[in-house]
């Protein structure tokens, strides 16, 4: 469950657009939140990175759980790529700026994926309620 409602902020944070559209009072919110977005999004890549890792390490779970281990590696995915655009400036600067090519590297995955990043926050916030309805459906 903890994915889900990880995955529905991350999903905000990257398509700020639809919470003012419905909420206007939330650019104060907003402008709270966005010096941390840098380390918020570093600490969510690493997180599904690790997500994904440990949904590879766990494929047993496919033969028996398979719309479960679909789901843990589709939001480990989609948490990691949302945590990779919002804190690439701090992923850059401690880990891509030692090396140039990794540093290349970066902007030309980040030039792809950066005019897609409002259709993964909204992915991301229907994945992350997904993942809550599909934790109570299979664990309580």
């Amino acid at each position: 469950m903890i994915y889900g409602i990880t995955l529905i902020i991350l999903g905000i944070l990257a398509a700020p657009s639809l919470l003012l559209s419905k909420k206007p009072n939330a650019q104060e919110l907003l402008d709270k939140i966005t010096p941390y977005q840098g380390w918020i999004g570093l600490v969510f890549c690493l997180w599904g990175v690790w997500g994904v890792i440990s949904a590879i390490l766990n494929l047993g779970l496919l033969s028996s759980w398979p719309i479960w281990w679909i789901t843990w590696i589709g939001s480990s995915a989609i948490q990691a790529v949302l945590g990779f655009l919002l804190g690439y400036g701090m992923i850059n600067k401690l880990l891509l700026s030692k090396n140039e090519d990794t540093k290349k590297k970066g902007e030309q995955v980040l030039q792809k994926l950066a005019p897609l990043q409002g259709r993964l926050g909204m992915i991301g916030i229907l994945v992350g309620v997904w993942v809550i309805v599909a934790s109570f459906m299979f664990y309580v």
